[in-house]
């Protein structure tokens, strides 16, 4: 019998932490989630502590850094000496998070440093999630109702035909690059026939602190908080088919162009 379990990295902050709130109380799936922290007790009693009915068993952290590949190998070590007495364990839905964003207006407001973390957050890290994690994912056997899904988070700003507004030069490159990430990730997918789909998520406008200078110019409706979003992000996901993979879609399951 096949042994089922989610991943959320990172896990913490914002969407990700909502994420991984819903996916405990809303599926009975193990949840792997990652964090920064020495303390992992600690951040495993904030995660839990609005879900007083979810049994702690279920949620298992996983020291990662997303600017650290020796973290993230090790992580990923760490994942698999816990599910070795599994049988046939695999990722069921992983969401990958990580993001960060350093508003650029114009050709002045770019900084070396900042341009380098953003892609190193945006794209690097989720390069080598995929290095270091994606063989979790199931091969062609044994036989799955659905596919698993392997989830970046990215952005509309992403999107090269849909840009009419400039700016944030650095973070849209970013996504525009991670979408490409999705997109190659998802033919090495098929190509291995491994059961499973890679596909871009973009979570709307989310009233976290990656996003704070913004709110004031979303649109009455289209601010989420982030357990809204995380709920809306997770019912797309539930509801894609295999005919959607290697694609960007927003929160209310529409395809975003390239």
């Amino acid at each position: 019998m096949p042994s089922p379990f989610a991943l959320v990295v990172p896990s913490t902050r914002g969407l990700s932490l909502a994420l991984a709130r819903h996916l405990l109380s809303n599926t009975q799936l193990p949840v792997y989630a990652s964090h920064r922290s020495e303390s992992p007790e600690k951040v495993k009693a904030e995660i839990l502590s609005p879900l007083p009915d979810v049994d702690s068993n279920r949620l298992h952290m996983l020291h990662l850094d997303l600017t650290s590949e020796s973290t993230i190998e090790n992580a990923a070590k760490a994942l698999s000496e816990s599910t070795a007495r599994l049988p046939e364990p695999y990722i069921h839905t992983a969401f990958l998070t990580g993001g960060i964003l350093h508003p650029e207006k114009q050709p002045e407001d770019l900084n070396l440093a900042n341009i380098l973390s953003t892609f190193q957050i945006n794209v690097i890290s989720h390069l080598l999630m995929i290095k270091h994690f994606s063989r979790f994912l199931p091969s062609s056997r044994p036989e799955l109702p659905e596919p698993a899904k392997w989830v970046h988070v990215s952005a509309r700003v992403g999107s090269i035909s849909d840009n009419r507004l400039g700016g944030w030069y650095s973070y849209r490159a970013s996504k525009a690059a991670l979408n490409q990430v999705v997109k190659t990730f998802d033919i090495q997918l098929q190509m291995k026939k491994r059961n499973a789909i890679c596909v871009g998520l973009h979570p709307g406008t989310v009233k976290t602190d990656l996003s704070k200078e913004f709110w004031r110019g979303v649109p009455k409706g289209k601010l989420f908080g982030p357990e809204d979003a995380a709920a809306k992000l997770v019912d797309v996901v539930n509801n894609l088919k295999v005919e959607q993979r290697g694609r960007i879609w927003d929160w209310a399951g529409k395809e975003i162009p390239w």
